[in-house]
């Protein structure tokens, strides 16, 4: 069974430099960014969504620990206040390569939902790659639906 406990400090700058890569890395395979750029854009859109790193308000950075104890991975949530209501937003999820397809994410969305209602959230959203068949297949089987689809055609 994954547990959360809140990413320690000495985590966050590996944390960060994976998930700013990672992030450019899809947005690149996506084809909505041009791979020249593509991880000063990703750096600067965690600067702007992480000012304060691990103090930044409304931000909620676990750490993924499987049942002895061992870091399996992150995920993060962050709480958004639109239009008078409360909900959660997951900017990143990511198991370790070497712990996925072993129930951790699954595990780690259900440990987040104590926590959703805690903090009055009315709903968590998430946005997922289309060449990301299997999380798209998790998030399914937890309950999230398709709130809208992107769509691109290139030229030339």
């Amino acid at each position: 069974m994954t547990h959360l406990v809140p990413l320690p400090a000495v985590a966050f700058a590996r944390f960060r430099d994976i998930s700013i890569a990672e992030y450019a890395e899809e947005n690149v395979a996506s084809g909505r960014w041009p791979a020249d750029g593509a991880e000063e854009r990703s750096r600067q859109s965690y600067d702007e969504l992480l000012p304060q790193g691990l103090a930044t308000p409304n931000q909620h950075l676990f750490e993924m620990r499987d049942s002895a104890g061992a870091s399996v991975g992150t995920i993060w949530l962050a709480v958004i206040e639109q239009a008078g209501a409360r909900h959660g937003y997951i900017y990143d999820v990511r198991v370790e390569p070497e712990h996925r397809r072993q129930g951790h994410a699954r595990s780690a969305f259900l440990a987040l939902e104590p926590l959703a209602r805690e903090l009055g959230l009315e709903r968590i959203a998430l946005h997922v790659f289309a060449h990301n068949p299997g999380a798209q297949a998790l998030y399914r089987s937890l309950g999230y639906e398709v709130t809208g689809i992107n769509m691109q055609k290139k030229m030339g």
